[in-house]
């Protein structure tokens, strides 16, 4: 489908280079990586994997598996596997969770083999004109661009719950916001949630002495299945075929055919959004969750309000029954919404070209967005992709399908100014 408006023949003849990304994640390295085993002008600006730097707790493991966990470039050393063998870490495809520091370890090491050329800049100002792109970085810095890839991963996109935001900042944040958990010893906090920010957060709470209780929706938590390869039939692999993204065969869809499910109706995509998007965290977490940290399940908050210094939240249960509790501070580990209106260095412009009734994008089957030359990846292009577009496997299908058409376009546009 050809969304775009206007011909590549209007855009900038003399750009500082083809293609921009904006995002220095899983899916704009590996963009990256792929452009240039193509020997495609790419730049790239951000910090490398700042969220997973920064934002993710301090002893996390990863909740994706081994084999789900690599980034993506045309090489057999570019994996995750490939990592751990040449420094004798252990790793297995399943069963074995990744450490945070080791998978950090990995994408750093990735990124000086496969994209030295990371700007670790970022973008400030992102908009289009008669000539192209316009990128305005922090240091002042202008670059134009042929063709722009917003790689943004969830940086911008917490989601809050309205009840929970109007309370006090220093009384309410979110997950997102707390890498070390040293600032809550001897508080108590209650965390909202069920899935593995969570349960990450939760143990990161209480191992740095905090008094942790997890207050959710949920009537449990869901923890994915203990991986047991052993133990896996030729009929129980036939009934729940494996993913990147989960068993059964609507995740063995969703994963291996992405292009198909940009071709289903609307309504279809948004049903099989929802059925994975609930709540899981991992397998490995049991054991540091059950017996050890306080669950209220089945509460939803009725009232959050701040009293004395402190929050005071009103939950519900399922009969309508109430019952109240205190705390120094609430966090909010309730995920992440993607909104084009949440990135700071997107033009109002531009995002109301792109998004003009919806947070989210509509991309034609090229990632491609109303504005040509203008592509959003990763979380971003959830509702045009589904939800393989969550899960960091989901580079391993964008980095080279992307890499590929934009070869083919500047390809073409190259032919074109020759002939």
């Amino acid at each position: 489908m050809d969304m775009s408006t206007t011909t590549r023949s209007d855009l900038k003849t003399n750009p500082d280079c083809d293609v921009a990304i904006i995002g220095a994640g899983p899916y704009g390295l590996s963009l990256a990586a792929h452009l240039n085993a193509r020997g495609i002008d790419c730049r790239i600006f951000g910090k490398p994997l700042s969220t997973w730097k920064a934002h993710m707790p301090r002893d996390m493991h990863l909740k994706s598996d081994g084999f789900a966990s690599n980034l993506s470039a045309p090489s057999v050393e570019s994996t995750l596997k490939a990592f751990c063998e040449a420094r004798q870490i252990p790793y297995a495809p399943q069963g074995l969770p990744i450490a945070l520091d080791t998978f950090l370890d990995y994408a750093s090491s990735f990124r000086r083999r496969y994209v030295p050329q990371l700007e670790e800049v970022n973008v400030s100002s992102l908009t289009q004109d008669q000539n192209g792109y316009r990128l305005i970085l922090e240091d002042g810095r202008i670059v134009g661009a042929r063709d722009v890839v917003i790689a943004a991963g969830i940086t911008w996109f917490a989601d809050t719950p309205p009840i929970l935001a109007a309370l006090p900042a220093g009384l309410v944040s979110h997950s997102f916001d707390h890498r070390e958990g040293d600032a809550f010893r001897n508080r108590d906090v209650v965390v909202i949630g069920a899935g593995s920010s969570a349960t990450d957060t939760a143990v990161l709470l209480r191992d740095a002495g905090a008094s942790v209780r997890i207050v959710a929706r949920a009537k449990e938590i869901e923890y994915n299945s203990v991986p047991d390869p052993e133990a896996e039939s030729l009929l129980y692999r036939i009934q729940r075929p494996a993913s990147g993204i989960g068993r059964g065969w609507r995740s063995y869809f969703c994963a291996t055919a992405p292009v198909l499910f940009h071709k289903l109706p609307e309504p279809i995509r948004k049903r099989a959004i929802q059925s994975h998007m609930h709540p899981a965290a991992g397998w490995f977490m049991r054991e540091k969750i059950e017996g050890r940290i306080p669950c209220l399940f089945g509460r939803e908050i009725a009232e959050a309000k701040a009293v004395g210094g402190r929050v005071q939240l009103t939950v519900r249960n399922a009969s309508g029954a109430r019952e109240t509790l205190e705390c120094d501070h609430v966090i909010a580990a309730t995920g992440y919404r993607p909104d084009m209106r949440k990135l700071p260095f997107l033009s109002g412009e531009l995002c109301d070209r792109i998004a003009p009734r919806r947070a989210t994008a509509p991309l034609s089957d090229k990632f491609e967005t109303r504005a040509p030359g203008l592509f959003i990846i990763g979380p971003a292009a959830i509702d045009s992709f589904g939800p393989l577009m969550r899960f960091m496997y989901g580079a391993e299908f964008v980095a080279p399908y992307l890499a590929a058409h934009l070869e083919r376009v500047l390809s073409a546009t190259t032919a074109r100014r020759a002939a």
